[in-house]
């Protein structure tokens, strides 16, 4: 995209949302007050939130004497939002227990379970406890969350699936995109993966800033700015690989500070690769004491709620009350 139409989208996108106007504020262009000249409503610059206009006219006459202060502004609030410790991690809580899904569940699938019926990830235990009630009741077998029957065939429950991407479930559609890469067709995964990320789904997001960062170029042309932009959406939504990936490319940037952050920020999720270079950090006086101190409390906490979340006996206890 050339920067003639990069700065075209910033403007379309910048006055897109109203925001609330008091009598006193004016357009930073032409000076309008708010309720003034034909009833003026001013929108705020999204990017930044620093100024408001009166309409795309104005915001692009102004845009030379604001750009500077808008594009470090806007740097700063992504940053506040970059760097703020996520409350789970991208695989978020079991719908029926309520505990964290296991970090290590996203390399050992066995330790969760993806319901076609509804798309939700239900840790182990609520899984062994829907197991056992049902042996217990003699019932058909049934999906602990939504109670659809389960799929008896590889078939019947790709077409579950397939009714779930019809109605654009993101996690539908990650999953249809990783069994279109896995077959080799790396196009279709990718649009797969770009429409899932539209509607919010963390997990395309990474598997995106992965694609623009090959070298092979099999789904995408290679692009750092995308890599870093679906990389940062990941780690906003608590994804601890792509939040490790930011990480390293800061390191390899230079930016020891930002590396440490992002270090800090995966090590608290429970990620042990993270935990390990703010250990390396700290022996080269790089992290703080208690900035390592309070990483391995965290990963001790989130080894915990682990342990807790794969314990059948634990779940079947929660399942009965």
């Amino acid at each position: 995209m050339s920067a003639a139409a990069e700065e075209a989208d910033e403007i379309s996108t910048m006055v897109a949302n109203e925001s609330t106007t008091t009598t006193d504020e004016k357009c930073a262009s032409c000076g309008i007050p708010a309720g003034g000249e034909e009833n003026a409503k001013l929108k705020n610059c999204t990017a930044c939130r620093l100024v408001k206009y009166c309409g795309v006219v104005c915001q692009r006459n102004h845009r030379p004497q604001h750009k500077r202060a808008c594009k470090k502004r806007a740097a700063e609030l992504n940053d506040e939002l970059l760097f703020k410790q996520p409350e789970s991690t991208h695989l978020g809580d079991c719908p029926i227990c309520l505990l964290p899904i296991p970090l290590h569940a996203a390399k050992d699938p066995g330790r969760y379970n993806k319901l076609m019926c509804c798309s939700k990830l239900v840790c182990f235990g609520c899984s062994h406890a829907n197991l056992l009630r049902e042996e217990e009741a003699r019932l058909r077998p049934a999906c602990p969350f939504c109670r659809t029957k389960l799929p008896e065939t590889k078939e019947e429950g790709f077409l579950y699936e397939m009714k779930r991407v019809q109605a654009n479930d993101p996690v539908a559609l990650f999953h249809a995109g990783m069994r279109r890469f896995d077959a080799g067709d790396y196009s279709t995964a990718f649009g797969y993966w770009e429409k899932a990320a539209e509607l919010g789904d963390v997990e395309s997001h990474f598997r995106l800033s992965v694609a623009y960062s090959d070298d092979e170029g099999r789904c995408a042309e290679k692009d750092m700015k995308k890599f870093i932009h679906h990389s940062e959406q990941a780690a906003i939504g608590g994804h601890v690989f792509a939040r490790h990936n930011l990480a390293s490319w800061e390191l390899k940037k230079g930016n020891i500070e930002r590396a440490v952050k992002h270090f800090i920020i995966a090590a608290n999720l429970g990620y042990d690769s993270s935990l390990e270079n703010l250990k390396k950090g700290y022996a080269q006086g790089k992290v703080s004491k208690e900035d390592f101190a309070a990483a391995l409390r965290a990963k001790g906490e989130a080894k915990m709620d682990m342990e807790l979340t794969n314990d059948p006996l634990a779940s079947n206890v929660m399942g009965s009350t």
